[in-house]
């Protein structure tokens, strides 16, 4: 089976072959990102992981208090269901579930959809780990982790493909969360993170059970 980082290199390398140009200037948004620090503020390790209440897709409104209580927490940021790269990962992360869980773990995935948009009855029914409706990206602002869309990309995912992000997050599309992963402790703090705004990046599902390891 191949890793999450050989499934996304090669969607990378296909969009390069179909779409040179626009790969282009997605690299060159990605290095301005980096160049200006994007994400820096993102939570570290040893720091306290701010509380949250979020709805789940049945509206139930869960939070992290509540699922510290149960024991370490993988909390994993994407953009919505719309993105390929943030499928290849919950598909990824799903296939490891079990080991996750048999280290005491839980798993939440957040993102901005709403809740009944989060992801289709028939992927939720098929994934056992929650996911959480962050409308606004205002738990990823906290957690610091929220990302102005650059214009060129708004404009692609507005002409090419048609989102209407608004719509879609039923608020400010304008804002996405950097796609980053952070391991909780039972007490609430990090104990190890991953956060790269090159959202055609992504944790390997094997680095989190690692570090879960570890924690154990």
């Amino acid at each position: 089976m191949k890793t999450l980082r050989e499934q996304t290199d090669a969607k990378i390398a296909a969009g390069r072959n179909a779409k040179p140009d626009f790969m282009k200037g997605v690299d060159d948004v990605i290095e301005k990102a980096k160049a200006f620090e994007e994400g820096k503020n993102a939570l570290k390790v040893g720091e306290k992981a701010p509380n949250f209440e979020l709805p789940n897709a049945e509206g139930k409104m869960i939070s992290l208090d509540i699922l510290l209580k149960n024991g370490p927490v993988v909390i994993t940021f994407y953009r919505g269901d719309w993105c390929p790269y943030c499928n290849l990962q919950l598909r990824a992360l799903q296939a490891r579930l079990p080991e996750i869980h048999k280290l005491g773990a839980s798993l939440v995935a957040i993102s901005p959809q709403v809740p009944d948009g989060s992801l289709t009855k028939s992927e939720i029914s098929e994934m056992d780990f929650t996911v959480l409706s962050d409308q606004d990206a205002k738990v990823a602002t906290v957690y610091g982790v929220a990302w102005k869309v650059p214009e060129f990309l708004a404009e692609h995912m507005r002409a090419d493909r048609g989102l209407d992000l608004d719509k879609v997050n039923n608020g400010d599309g304008s804002i996405l969360p950097i796609p980053a992963t952070f391991i909780l402790g039972k007490d609430g703090v990090v104990t190890w993170n991953y956060v790269n705004v090159d959202y055609r990046t992504r944790s390997e599902p094997e680095e989190i059970i690692e570090a879960l390891k570890k924690l154990a």
